[in-house]
């Protein structure tokens, strides 16, 4: 595996020269200045990738390429959006890049109701469906959200609202609504609502639909350009705001998959995702999918209760990082022996906790230094170890 960490580029506080400190050799960015539904042009992909290697260090993986709200609800701008990202992959192509990683989730990227939840081990991210749901019925008061819920969990919702500060109301909707991590861009509830209001008319096999259409436009761009793309599964793996969502389980996977036959039409394995529901086996999925895997983020969850679950240490929670690894490594000797090229597939420590010796403070939630840090080192010894038994 090629060990890799996620970096937001020059506005990051946490240097290249310490990524490559940590151990990574490879770094996961994307060009985060430019809005969704703009083509990247030539000059500012060598630019950045410029600077990473100048560090050391090699551009792994693009992580992401935005995929706009007209791209999934398939709107007026859909055609214009789709054209930029095909040629946002030429230019990628035309640099060398080889792994784009890229999302499908309807408005809202990966989501959290607590972004420093106190543990032994740190500061952890952590979702309550109680509390979105206190927020989605009672706060942002959307249009029929108490019938996406069930009996109970509206009820503890309620509960949970009647005694809640006015200062965590406002935490939640700036949490809830907080856009993509690296980016500028938040939503206001007004414009939230209003979004909402273009996929009155989706439902789950309208949004698989444009999901195939988007494949069918985009595989082929990659596959001339020798790119791999990793879609990335829903955060967490179950519908939000009464909004369907469609990379959640084994059976989507083997959907999507099957939508466009290519290894261009690839996963990115998020095992903190998929790991966030109780039904899904993860030491089944990672190896029935393992040769349509072009890109691994290794995080591992603690499941409480039903829709309710929170980041843990690397090496504790729910996934079983030694089988896991164990998979991916047999991955790679198989592609060896196909003669692939794609032997070393690139795997980052997803999020971390934020430690107390900490000096970078100011980092995006869940992207901590020392607790990356921490969790690619417990990862690398695992990796190591299991390669040396294997020889």
């Amino acid at each position: 595996m090629e060990k890799t960490w996620r970096w937001f580029g020059p506005k990051d506080p946490i240097p290249l020269a310490h990524v490559r400190e940590a151990g990574a050799t490879g770094i996961v960015t994307a060009l985060h200045q430019i809005p969704g539904g703009t083509a990247w042009d030539d000059a500012a992909i060598a630019e950045r990738k410029g600077l990473i290697e100048a560090a050391g260090l090699r551009w792994s993986v693009v992580e992401s390429i935005p995929v706009t709200n007209a791209i999934k609800a398939r709107t007026d701008e859909w055609r214009h959006d789709v054209d930029a990202w095909k040629d946002t992959l030429r230019a990628l192509g035309r640099a060398g890049m080889d792994t784009v990683c890229y999302n499908f989730m309807p408005i809202v990227d990966w989501t959290r109701t607590d972004l420093a939840w106190p543990l032994k081990s740190g500061l952890a991210l952590r979702f309550d469906i109680v509390d979105f749901a206190a927020y989605d019925v009672f706060v942002l008061q959307r249009d029929d959200a108490g019938d996406d819920y069930e009996a109970a969990t509206l009820a503890d919702a309620e509960a949970r609202f009647a005694t809640m500060p006015d200062a965590r109301k406002e935490e939640l909707e700036r949490i809830i609504l907080a856009g993509l991590p690296g980016s500028d861009f938040a939503y206001d509830r007004a414009k939230f609502l209003d979004l909402l209001k273009v996929y009155d008319r989706m439902g789950r096999d309208e949004l698989l639909q444009s999901l195939t259409e988007f494949l069918e436009e985009v595989v082929p761009v990659a596959e001339e350009n020798g790119i791999r793309l990793g879609i990335h599964p829903d955060d967490p793996p179950f519908p939000l705001f009464g909004l369907p969502r469609i990379v959640s389980t084994e059976s989507d996977i083997g959907t999507l998959l099957d939508a466009y036959d290519s290894p261009s039409n690839g996963l990115t394995f998020c095992v903190g995702s998929y790991g966030s529901r109780g039904d899904n086996d993860l030491n089944e999925m990672i190896r029935a999918f393992a040769p349509r895997i072009n890109f691994l983020h290794f995080r591992n969850v603690t499941i409480d209760a039903p829709g309710v679950f929170y980041e843990d240490e690397h090496l504790a929670g729910r996934a079983d990082m030694v089988s896991l690894s164990a998979a991916i490594l047999d991955e790679e000797d198989r592609r060896r022996e196909e003669g692939r090229t794609d032997t070393a597939i690139p795997m980052r420590p997803d999020h971390g906790h934020l430690l107390a010796g900490d000096p970078v403070r100011n980092a995006n939630p869940g992207y901590s230094y020392v607790g990356r840090l921490k969790g690619l080192a417990e990862l690398s010894g695992i990796i190591h170890t299991l390669t040396a038994i294997r020889q």
